[in-house]
């Protein structure tokens, strides 16, 4: 167990507590109400993509069941939830008609949580490119970044009189590098790095417009980006050489070809560097010598927009040590015996610190955790409840690390836990369960678990709950 030793005040005052969610996720509702599909219905309905041939159809029925799910956010003390909006329920061929019914399903929801004291945070983009898109090239397609302007147009005119806080993508590492280079996630694509990066500029593009649009309706908005992360944590965080090890392993990218290439999309500055810096990785380039020539120039202007926040997901990292090699670092192997999650995760918490210490450094924003947790071993018990006690230690061993970046005077805006409820977790299907809330997917009836009251008191005290737990 870490020293939780920390000194007073753990968080910032304004320091905001939520969960999070994403539409394929919960919503369910696939074909109701005029949504169209998206590549995700259609992915896990192809023999052998998803665990167990489970689909998005019904999920969480989130759709049908949000009433009920916004009064057990506010009965847990949410004072944010982080949702995304189905591109194809707005917009069923993804241009086009206007859904009205699908608008009304976001507006209605914005008003329930505000009207229970819960800040929406909506994200544009959670992986659920409409099927009629991607039929025309998906993100391959440059016209995709004036369709997306358009789609995020629409929202922002009906959501952003309520809505203040944007993130216009959510982990471009994973969507791009398993779903347009290993395949293992929709729309289940293997392509050479030529085309994956056009489609990772064309999102970088589309991010820019996004950003320009929401500026120009949302008075007062607020816009970052959510990545996911590979955080390199030092063997010895005493010794400045590991720590500028750990900082090389986080911040610059590596290249890799063959079986492993989707790795080189799990890189972290592939998105923030143009986005907040105005340039690629210079290792770009090198490898792929002449690739941003067949765009326009003017094209890193609109892709380098300011930016009010740095949004990462963390989970694990990787431990490392300095090393005589290009990459200037080293990952130690596996210790054995080493703690894992459901999923096959290792538990590695001071990578929240490192994480907030190294973008902070990079990238020069206030920082929000969007997506923080872990796949347990839950079920309801014979007295009707749910005793995650691991979920609990997790998160206080995580949050402990975070509320050292905050020691260290790192700007830390707020953190939200993954998941608000159990959900279909992509090509793993229904078999890991991420949330705070248990679903039963027979009967959809939840049950909040013991780690949703013990956040109830984290977020009532500020965070001083993880440190004297009589705090309530």
């Amino acid at each position: 167990m870490p020293n939780l030793h920390t000194q007073d005040p753990f968080f910032p005052d304004a320091f905001v507590w939520g969960a999070a969610t994403a539409s394929a996720q919960i919503e369910g509702g696939w074909n109701q109400d005029g949504r169209g599909p998206s590549i995700w219905d259609v992915f896990c309905r192809q023999e052998g993509n998803v665990l167990n041939g489970d689909t998005t159809s019904q999920a969480c029925d989130f759709y049908n069941r949000w009433h009920d799910d916004i009064a057990l956010m506010s009965q847990m003390g949410l004072q944010a939830f982080r949702f995304s909006i189905s591109w194809s329920r707005v917009f069923p061929d993804g241009t086009g008609e206007i859904n009205q019914a699908g608008l009304d399903f976001y507006s209605q929801l914005v008003d329930a949580l505000l009207a229970n004291g819960i800040r929406p945070y909506v994200t544009l983009y959670h992986w659920d490119l409409p099927q009629a898109l991607q039929l025309k090239g998906g993100w391959l397609n440059r016209d995709i970044a004036d369709w997306f302007t358009r789609y995020t147009e629409t929202l922002v005119q009906c959501l952003g009189d309520r809505v203040k806080d944007w993130i216009t993508f959510n982990e471009p590492q994973i969507f791009l590098g398993f779903g347009y280079s290993d395949g293992t996630h929709a729309p289940g694509v293997s392509l050479p790095h030529e085309e994956v990066f056009q489609a990772a500029h064309h999102v970088n593009l589309a991010h820019g417009r996004a950003t320009k649009k929401i500026r120009e309706f949302v008075k007062d908005a607020k816009v970052g980006i959510a990545i996911a992360t590979k955080i390199g944590i030092p063997a010895d965080e005493h010794d400045p050489a590991h720590i500028e090890a750990a900082r090389k392993a986080t911040i610059h990218p590596e290249w890799k070809d063959g079986s492993d290439k989707h790795t080189t999309y799990l890189n972290n500055a592939w998105w923030p560097d143009p986005m907040i810096h105005g340039r690629y990785p210079e290792i770009l380039e090198k490898h792929l010598p002449g690739f941003l020539d067949q765009f326009p120039a003017s094209d890193m202007e609109e892709i380098c927009q300011p930016l009010d926040f740095f949004g990462y997901n963390y989970y694990f990292g990787i431990v490392v040590e300095p090393a005589d090699n290009e990459k200037g670092w080293q990952a130690l192997p596996e210790q054995a015996g080493e703690p894992r999650t459901m999923i096959g995760w290792p538990v590695h918490p001071s990578g929240l610190y490192w994480a907030s210490r190294f973008f902070y450094d990079a990238y020069q924003l206030p920082l929000y955790v969007f997506e923080n947790g872990l796949s347990s071993m839950d079920w309801v018990d014979t007295e009707g409840n749910v005793k995650d006690h691991h979920r609990i230690d997790f998160l206080t061993r995580y949050l402990a690390q975070y509320s050292r970046a905050h020691e260290d005077n790192i700007p830390l805006a707020g953190y939200f836990h993954w998941s608000l409820m159990d959900n279909f977790e992509w090509a793993q299907g229904y078999r890991e369960r991420f949330g705070l809330i248990h679903v039963d997917y027979q009967t959809l009836k939840r049950t909040p678990k013991e780690s949703a009251i013990w956040y109830q008191k984290v977020i009532q005290s500020n965070g001083k709950h993880l440190f004297s737990p009589s705090i309530t």
